[in-house]
């Protein structure tokens, strides 16, 4: 059976504030685990109004600390933004924290603007060091060896999981050359989703973290008990991405009736392009998704964007999607 996880985009939703937006996020991950769920991601997003997860290490030990058995982790860290002994010393320190437990997804974008990155006292050209800095970062999380002058404290033998993400080949390639498991972000960029796998599963070489191809796809999944039900809750995710086209930063608006009122047909074109692998319906459907989608790329383990406006929908499509999964 494919594992089914959970990406927590922390939505702060209109008529509310970050508070509630973290604690839903905490009451997600604790449903989640009975439903069976393997692992809950949250991602550093910065200067978005609509985002409460920027402070990514701190937003996941607050989720770990109301839940027992299910992985928390960073899908991802944005590597570039920080000293990979930084980000060491924070995942070390939660590792301990929750023994077991522990993921740390890096991506290679800034997660954010060009304006914001200079705010954050990083440049453009941070990306280019990535490959170098995740080795770094693997230093610091192995067993300290004799004459090692600089120590991650706490974070040394600890050996916190990595995850590779990407939405290219790039992180493909990398992914494959460090054996490390693979996450694509088909749940917001499709277009090379078979290239990446393809390139990903050919040139993977084994290492002391993972002895085969892992697999995990992003993908966005709305259940409710039918599908016009999910179609309208899965309007409030269309009218983010149509607000991200407009350069538009706000909070996570309600669903609506018809979503050809607030967008151009080039905007409802752009959006179902980048949200063409989306599985939104009634049970059925939804079973029926997520089989062709595995079936289609062999994934492992399918990471869920469930972006939807009112908490108790959201929890109420958790459950119905695990069962359909199950089914």
């Amino acid at each position: 059976m494919t594992m089914l996880s959970i990406l927590d985009l922390v939505r702060i939703t209109e008529g509310s504030d970050a508070r509630t937006a973290l604690d839903n996020a905490r009451d997600v991950a604790r449903h989640a685990e009975g439903w069976g769920y393997r692992r809950i991601w949250f991602a550093e997003h910065h200067n978005m109004p609509g985002i409460a997860s920027a402070a990514t290490s701190l937003v996941i030990a607050h989720v770990a600390a109301g839940t027992q058995t299910i992985r928390v982790g960073a899908g991802g860290i944005m590597l570039p933004n920080h000293a990979p002994m930084v980000i060491a010393e924070q995942f070390g320190t939660l590792a301990h924290l929750f023994p077991g437990r522990i993921d740390l997804g890096l991506g290679r974008a800034p997660g954010t603007d060009q304006v914001t990155v200079r705010a954050l006292r990083t440049t453009a050209d941070a990306a280019n060091h990535f490959p170098q800095d995740v080795l770094e970062l693997q230093h610091y999380l192995a067993p300290t060896t004799p004459g090692q002058r600089i120590e991650a404290v706490p974070a040394a033998g600890t050996q916190v999981p990595l995850w590779m993400l990407g939405s290219s080949t790039f992180g493909a390639a990398l992914a494959a050359e460090l054996g490390l498991p693979y996450a694509f972000a088909s749940h917001f960029a499709p277009d090379q989703l078979q290239p990446a796998l393809v390139t990903y599963r050919s040139r993977f070489k084994p290492s002391a973290q993972l002895a085969q191809p892992y697999v995990a796809v992003g993908v966005n999944i709305i259940t409710a008990e039918t599908d016009a039900q999910a179609q309208r809750l899965a309007t409030t995710q269309q009218m983010s991405f149509i607000d991200l086209f407009r350069g538009a930063r706000g909070l996570s608006r309600p669903p609506i009736d018809d979503i050809d009122t607030y967008s151009s047909p080039a905007e409802q074109a752009q959006m179902r392009h980048m949200l063409r692998h989306a599985i939104v319906g009634g049970p059925d459907t939804v079973k029926a998704g997520i089989d062709a989608l595995v079936a289609e790329t062999g994934a492992n383990e399918l990471m869920m964007v469930t972006d939807v406006f009112d908490h108790a929908a959201r929890l109420r499509s958790l459950q119905i999607t695990s069962e359909c999964a199950a089914a």
